[in-house]
């Protein structure tokens, strides 16, 4: 169905990657989503009001938020289509990740409210409305479960299609109102039966749950982006991919990947090279891994040009000496940036060892334990150790 909408009202709908064009699928998720849930908040609102089921007014003011939710998302594509500034040198993609803790706080109020009512019934506090479910009640909840879920997979496809984080939020939150949706249909059914009108409270409240779980999932993701985190394998991968097609670039450290909203993407890396290649070729040939990178991957990157020794017969030698030293203590951690200072009384390894942030040793204790275990090895020599973050 994306495709089918994607072709009616989008042109050149398969350039994705165009700024232009993203703006547009972002535009067109968010009226689908605005059509498609004023229509259900209209025939739940009337369910509710015919059946006076908390659950089901509960539901429809649900979809009501669903709809200010696209609102939303579409003004967050018009701002994250705006470009650079003097302000905002990298752009506003970002207004999307912001967009998302809207609708985030958005969902997480509908189901505080709805926790309050139905906790209220279900403790006693407040006396318990009866219902009077009919057929047309079933039937209007019954259409609105496949209509909702339909939407759903909608919001999916764009999501996937353009890679939005607040479009991929309204389809894990419409995914949440099937869940709530089909809940409180189970309890109109049961309550159509046997006249139980405590499970309409009980249902109001599993519902209210779930919207809070939906929210504050959403929340998370969303606070992670704002935050920075890790990028994800694949990106790391292409980078990495790229430079292995460049033979004089004997090695990659320090590798840093910012994001700043869905496809843009700043990064930068030491790059190991011959200190006795010539400057300038070495220079060129990183101003062409930089050119692919953009070309290929859309990753604006800034290469540092880092030279190392490649035939020095004391620094090859004080190498393995400390690759053993590291392998006989089971410290299975990158080393780079390494080089000597070999003096008459003494001589200091310098390097960085990369330590993952999962590793259970401390930096501060893995410096003493590899600087202990190099002196004893080898009274005359001492290193200067600077530790990395993997």
């Amino acid at each position: 169905m994306s495709d089918f909408l994607a072709k009616l009202f989008i042109k050149d709908y398969q350039n994705r990657g165009s700024g232009r064009v993203r703006e547009k699928y972002g535009t067109l998720a968010s009226v689908v989503g605005v059509v498609t849930n004023f229509i259900l908040a209209g025939i739940k609102l009337l369910a509710g009001l015919l059946s006076a089921s908390v659950a089901i007014i509960a539901d429809a003011l649900n979809n009501l938020s669903d709809a200010g939710s696209s609102v939303i998302t579409y003004l967050s594509f018009k701002a994250a289509a705006k470009p650079a500034d003097k302000d905002h040198p990298f752009g506003h993609a970002r207004m999307e990740y912001i967009a998302s803790m809207v609708v985030s706080f958005l969902i997480l109020l509908v189901g505080f409210e709805l926790l309050m009512d139905s906790g209220k019934t279900v403790l006693g506090l407040s006396e318990a409305q009866r219902t009077e479910i009919t057929l047309v009640t079933i039937i209007i909840l019954s259409a609105s479960v496949l209509l909702k879920l339909w939407l759903a997979f909608f919001y999916l496809d764009v999501a996937k299609k353009i890679d939005s984080s607040v479009v991929k939020a309204s389809a894990m939150d419409s995914l949440s109102d099937c869940v709530s949706t089909l809940a409180v249909l189970v309890s109109s059914i049961v309550i159509y039966f046997t006249n139980w009108i405590l499970l309409d409270a009980i249902v109001g409240l599993g519902v209210s749950l779930l919207i809070l779980f939906a929210g504050g999932k959403i929340l998370n993701e969303t606070k992670n982006a704002l935050l920075g985190e890790a990028p994800v394998e694949e990106t790391v991968t292409k980078i990495y991919k790229t430079v292995e097609d460049y033979p004089d670039i004997l090695g990659v450290h320090d590798l840093l990947v910012h994001n700043y909203g869905p496809h843009t993407f700043i990064a930068s890396f030491h790059a190991e090279v011959d200190g006795k290649k010539d400057i300038y070729l070495l220079h060129d040939m990183i101003d062409n891994v930089e050119r692919e990178i953009k070309e290929r991957h859309g990753i604006q990157c800034t290469i540092h040009l880092d030279p190392i020794v490649t035939d020095d017969e004391i620094v090859t030698e004080l190498q393995g000496f400390l690759r053993n030293i590291l392998i006989e203590n089971d410290i299975d951690y990158s080393v780079h940036d390494f080089r000597t200072v070999v003096g008459t009384t003494h001589t200091n390894l310098i390097f960085d060892i990369v330590l993952p942030f999962d590793a259970k040793i401390k930096p501060q204790e893995l410096t003493s334990l590899i600087q202990e275990k190099v002196h004893k090895a080898r009274e005359d020599v001492f290193c200067v150790i600077t530790v990395d973050r993997g």
